[in-house]
């Protein structure tokens, strides 16, 4: 019945098939753009977010036990609305926040205030999207507790120079130090982490950059990776024979010292300031030849002259006979 109903309507309208599939295509068409329109315009809307905290704070978890949910009046597109909303019915979205801007409360509570959390706004909402203001002052996180300890980091390095170029001093890690998490019995076995290689080769200047720490197997580390640096100089080498002297002898003794001389090379940075060999003078102090086995002693300088990167003397080690006096 409705398909002759159809056929008669058709007809007065003078309409065939063809005509109505283009009619449905246009209708569609209009819908489309229609919606494109609005989803285009921007509206001020109020959205929710469930968010788990990341974040390192030292003696506690880096995850929160609990999601907090993030509610703001913002402005943004029709198309971000939807993808907003649909990501409210998703699982918690992870964000990591500086450990600067969460407040301890008490315990294992922690809160961001809504000044703060407006630095995570894209992180939080997405592109697009511009703040109006949190519904909240507050929001609130659980970090539980953990077992941790505060350990050195050492550096596992390889290093090599040109000719005529050295360090001046070791190499310097910051931090130089990193609080490890885990399980006592696995704690209690770690007293530093090391650093991944740091292969330097054929320095002629100065060298810094940033290494990943060896990770250790049931441990999580509050810093995956340090900066280092390491400075490097042109030196010139000067030597000098030196006589060794004696000091701190108590009255009424006498120390003689075999060989009584030594030969001294001074590395010195370039270009040289001044002399290294000016007002130095090495000794073997008596405290030490108390304390000797055998009276070996190693001699000391009474300083080390400015722009002096390193100072070797040789032979390293003196004889020492004690006499006394009548």
């Amino acid at each position: 019945m409705w398909k002759e109903r159809l056929h008669k309507l058709l007809g007065r309208l003078h309409l065939d098939g063809r005509d109505i599939s283009v009619f449905l295509m246009s209708l569609l068409l209009a819908f489309s753009i229609w919606l494109i329109h609005n989803l285009s315009l921007n509206y001020s809307d109020t959205m929710s977010v469930p968010v788990v905290a990341q974040c390192n704070i030292e003696g506690h978890s880096n995850i929160s036990s609990n999601s907090s949910m993030i509610a703001a009046r913002c402005r943004t597109s029709g198309f971000s609305l939807l993808r907003i909303r649909h990501q409210a019915k998703r699982k918690a979205l992870t964000i990591r926040f500086d450990s600067k801007d969460l407040h301890h409360k008490e315990g294992e509570l922690f809160y961001i205030t809504a000044a703060e959390l407006s630095n995570y706004v894209t992180e939080i909402f997405g592109d697009g999207v511009r703040l109006e203001s949190f519904l909240s002052e507050t929001v609130q996180f659980r970090f539980p507790f953990e077992n941790n300890k505060r350990v050195p980091v050492q550096a596992v390095q390889v290093l090599s120079f040109k000719p005529q170029y050295m360090a001046m001093g070791q190499i310097r890690l910051q931090p130089d130090s990193v609080t490890i998490y885990g399980e006592p019995f696995h704690l209690e076995h770690i007293d530093r982490v090391f650093t991944r290689t740091i292969d330097l080769l054929n320095l002629k200047s100065s060298a810094h950059g940033v290494v990943r720490l060896e990770p250790v197997s049931g441990v999580r580390m509050s810093e995956t990776e340090v900066n280092y640096s390491l400075d490097v100089t042109r030196y010139v080498e000067i030597r000098s024979e030196v006589s060794i002297g004696v000091r701190n002898l108590p009255a009424g003794k006498k120390l003689s010292v075999y060989p009584s001389t030594a030969t001294v090379v001074f590395k010195c940075a370039f270009p040289l300031s001044q002399d290294p060999t000016d007002d130095v003078q090495f000794y073997i102090d008596y405290s030490d030849f108390r304390n000797s086995i055998g009276g070996k002693c190693i001699a000391h300088a009474s300083r080390i002259p400015e722009g002096v990167i390193e100072c070797t003397v040789t032979p390293e080690v003196f004889d020492c006979v004690e006499e006394g006096r009548p």
